[in-house]
């Protein structure tokens, strides 16, 4: 019988520190897509509040303890870190995302260097301040880019596209650090 052996999605390919960058596998925790029903927004900003959050605007994430709230789109959000409160599942069509996607942080003098070799957003701090957060492309794939900290993005893709965004981050970080 075959042994099956969970693993992350960044397994063997993660940390790695190149040039002024370190790039490591970041587990959020259960994760959990939320998106209100019609006319039930408020509700579920009500709801949230028990984590000490609310349902984000775009481009937003909100931070309470080890809850968090990532904008994920036009009326949708990702809930990690905490199981959604019980009040959720009569407000929002909720799926458990947890094992769906690999994060990648990118930390160092370089990082926001790094990620303008792969991402079209001005990522400028002034401009993508901490908590900021875009649905965009990094490379090839489709991503969530958030800013945790002045040095520090985290990169979220599918979990299939792990290897691949580890290679594009590294090919990008072994550039910077050439210059």
């Amino acid at each position: 019988m075959a042994r099956l052996i969970a693993s992350t999605p960044c397994a063997g390919l993660l940390p790695r520190t190149i040039g002024a960058v370190t790039l490591t596998e970041v587990m959020l925790g259960p994760v959990t897509s939320v998106a209100p029903f019609r006319d039930k927004s408020e509700a579920v900003t009500a709801a949230l509040a028990v984590e000490g959050l609310r349902f984000p605007t775009p481009g937003e994430t909100l931070t309470s303890g080890p809850a968090r709230i990532i904008w994920a789109g036009h009326g949708r959000a990702l809930l990690c870190g905490v199981e959604p409160p019980l009040a959720l599942s009569a407000l929002a069509a909720l799926t458990d995302q947890t094992d769906a996607s690999a994060t990648v942080r990118i930390d160092g003098d370089q990082a926001q260097a790094v990620l303008a070799r792969l991402v079209p957003v001005d990522l400028r701090q002034q401009i993508f301040p901490e908590g900021a957060t875009a649905r965009t492309i990094v490379g090839h794939m489709t991503a969530s880019v958030t800013r945790v900290g002045p040095l520090a993005f985290e990169v979220m893709v599918m979990r299939s596209m792990a290897a691949t965004l580890v290679h594009e981050l590294s090919e990008a970080a072994i550039g910077v650090a050439a210059r």
